[in-house]
């Protein structure tokens, strides 16, 4: 089994540990905005280490849909590389984890239509959009089973 590497933001690490050592009874908020999130666990691009990333709980049935938006930065989040080069992921809603693979969804009605469920359920993506050229990734997580 590969090792796991905790990020090197001590909010993500710290979120991370105690959303996962709870067995997903605690941490299931976005720092101070009282919005669930998501634990994705996913392997390095690079290292093939297990990474694990809070991400912004949006669904859409029994899918999720993951944004790259890092805050409207200019460059995709390091887990976009990952999810690209290796696109079977776990994720961990509270106490329920499955196994998943992602796809990106790109231009298409598909993809405005995830981007509309994801801006209702977290209205910053569309500010953050606005601060940058790229166009922010978006992934819909399906189950494997």
């Amino acid at each position: 089994m590969a090792e796991y590497i905790p990020s090197t933001r001590d909010w993500v690490a710290e979120q991370v540990e105690l959303y996962e050592g709870s067995d997903g009874t605690e941490g299931l908020t976005l720092r101070d905005t009282g919005l669930p999130v998501i634990i994705v666990t996913n392997k390095g691009a690079k290292t093939g280490a297990i990474r694990k990333t809070p991400l912004m709980k949006v669904v859409d049935g029994k899918n999720y849909i993951l944004v790259g938006s890092q805050g409207g930065a200019p460059k995709h989040p390091w887990w976009y590389f990952n999810l690209k080069a290796d696109p079977d992921v776990e994720i961990r809603d509270q106490t329920v984890v499955q196994s998943m693979r992602v796809r990106e969804v790109v231009d298409s009605p598909e993809r405005q239509r995830l981007w509309e469920i994801a801006v209702a359920a977290f209205p910053p993506y569309e500010e953050y959009q606005g601060r940058t050229d790229r166009v922010i990734p978006v992934f819909l997580a399906e189950p494997t089973s």
